[in-house]
């Protein structure tokens, strides 16, 4: 299977399998495109997490405050009506549950990945880029009325550091 395909079907496995184990909500089939050169401007909430191993690159997830505040509120069962560090810690951690789900579906085909700790970004009119050329793997999910936004990109590291060989230590990687 090629490593677009195999990234798409991860996205929306492990998303769709998130969403309905720990927010009850079953999403519709999501749109897939390709996003390379210039990112598109976000207003909202952006969370990123760091991807490395014998492969490198970047998970996101992407949404609107409302979509944030649902997310939060039904994750916690509490009522989030604006966004607040309570509801940037739920985004994050649903971004490390989904790009985590994905990680863990890659692995078998692509060795083994460590993640970052995810990095949440909310505001208007800002653009997130990752260093490197690699085209995005966007996936767009409706859910009501509005989208949750996954997207990854993935490239070969051109540097492992010998560690990553030794069977306890698997995530060090030479920069």
């Amino acid at each position: 299977m090629k490593l677009e395909e195999l990234i798409v079907t991860g996205i929306r496995h492990a998303t769709t399998e998130v969403f309905s184990t720990m927010l009850g909500v079953e999403l519709e089939s999501a749109e897939v495109s390709i996003e390379a050169g210039e990112p598109e401007a976000n207003d909202g909430v952006v969370s990123l997490i760091g991807l490395a191993g014998p492969w490198v690159g970047t998970g996101s997830v992407t949404c609107s405050p409302e979509v944030a505040c649902r997310v939060c509120s039904q994750m916690l069962m509490t009522e989030a009506s604006a966004v607040n560090e309570e509801v940037l810690d739920a985004v994050a951690e649903l971004t490390n549950m989904i790009i985590g789900g994905v990680k863990n579906g890659l692995e078998p085909e692509l060795g083994a990945l460590c993640l970052s700790i995810p990095t949440v970004v909310f505001g208007k009119n800002f653009r997130t880029k990752s260093a490197g050329t690699a085209e995005w793997i966007v996936l767009r999910f409706p859910w009501d009325g509005d989208k949750l936004v996954v997207k990854m990109c993935l490239a070969q590291a051109e540097k492992i550091h010998p560690i990553l060989h030794a069977p306890t230590h698997t995530c060090a990687l030479e920069i």
